[in-house]
């Protein structure tokens, strides 16, 4: 029974569309479905419906599927107990990273990542979207959100410290707060669905009702109107530390820290084996930010 044959019916029962399951795995439309072809005649079986839309499994492909999973971590397994665990990584390893952290953070240390593993592709997603790691065929995805998904493994990567911070211009407007209640007479620039913050102060936690005359889905553009003065925001250090040591933004109300529990986490399927891709991944980016990462450095 051929490996490839069966990675490809794994990906097709996933993404139920032949072609795309067969270029995740760099095979035309026509290789992939003659593959398909092959892996049932050796069966005998008809393991896929095919219209011209989609692709769904048959009984029979529902009930081959799951001893195809097991059938792949064997192999994974036993390739790497023969590499003692140092099994190099290839082939191609697909990424979802948040589009700012990923632009800002990811893409930067992705040339000398390859260069450490020459016989490795990346195919990365930037996207605020969540992604279905299985449904997408991600084999790791960088989130800055709590894991709630049960079936997958979170590694955290980095700390991701956020603070409140405005424009010398607008503070020079319009006063700079000594407490998070003063933030009911200021403009605060928030995230849509983000309008609630909560603060850590002496007497205790406080939430304060963000309120100001624009909101957006967006970070950059949060970080952006906050520099060009329309008001005070929550951001993440990784996304303005260079505009905090430029003085284009300062932090305010450090004395009252937000409540914050956020981190940047490498996610991935649960399996009983971490392919070395993802793991080589995981060490190189682990290392790249430090305990310290270098956004943290700043003022």
């Amino acid at each position: 029974m051929n490996i490839e044959h069966l990675n490809l019916f794994i990906r097709i029962a996933a993404t139920h569309n032949i072609s795309l399951a067969g270029n995740e795995l760099r095979l035309s439309p026509a290789v992939a479905s003659a593959h398909i072809n092959k892996l049932e005649a050796g069966l005998g079986v008809r393991l896929i419906h095919r219209t011209t839309r989609k692709v769904s499994l048959t009984e029979e492909g529902k009930a081959f599927l799951p001893y195809a999973e097991d059938v792949i971590s064997s192999v994974e397994a036993a390739r790497a107990s023969v590499g003692a665990g140092n099994a190099l990584p290839i082939g191609t390893l697909r990424v979802a990273a948040p589009a700012s952290f990923g632009r800002m953070h990811v893409l930067p240390a992705l040339s000398n990542f390859l260069s450490l593993y020459p016989e490795l592709h990346v195919d990365l997603k930037l996207s605020d979207t969540i992604v279905d790691l299985v449904e997408g065929g991600f084999d790791i995805a960088i989130r800055n959100s709590q894991l709630k998904d049960s079936s997958l493994i979170a590694r955290k990567l980095a700390i991701d410290t956020r603070i409140l911070c405005a424009s010398p211009a607008y503070l020079e407007k319009h006063g700079i707060p000594n407490s998070p209640e003063q933030l009911n007479s200021h403009q605060c620039i928030t995230l849509m669905g983000l309008d609630t913050w909560a603060f850590h102060t002496p007497k205790g936690p406080i939430n304060v009702k963000a309120k100001g005359n624009f909101r957006t889905d967006n970070g950059e553009a949060v970080r952006d109107v906050c520099i060009n003065g329309m008001g005070i925001t929550i951001s993440s250090k990784w996304s303005v530390y260079q505009q905090l040591q430029s003085g284009e933004l300062v932090q305010i109300l450090a004395d009252y820290p937000l409540v914050n529990d956020t981190a940047i986490w490498a996610v991935y399927p649960s399996s009983r084996l971490l392919a070395p891709k993802v793991r080589a991944f995981i060490d190189y980016f682990t290392e790249y930010f430090g305990e310290i990462p270098y956004w943290e450095q700043h003022p």
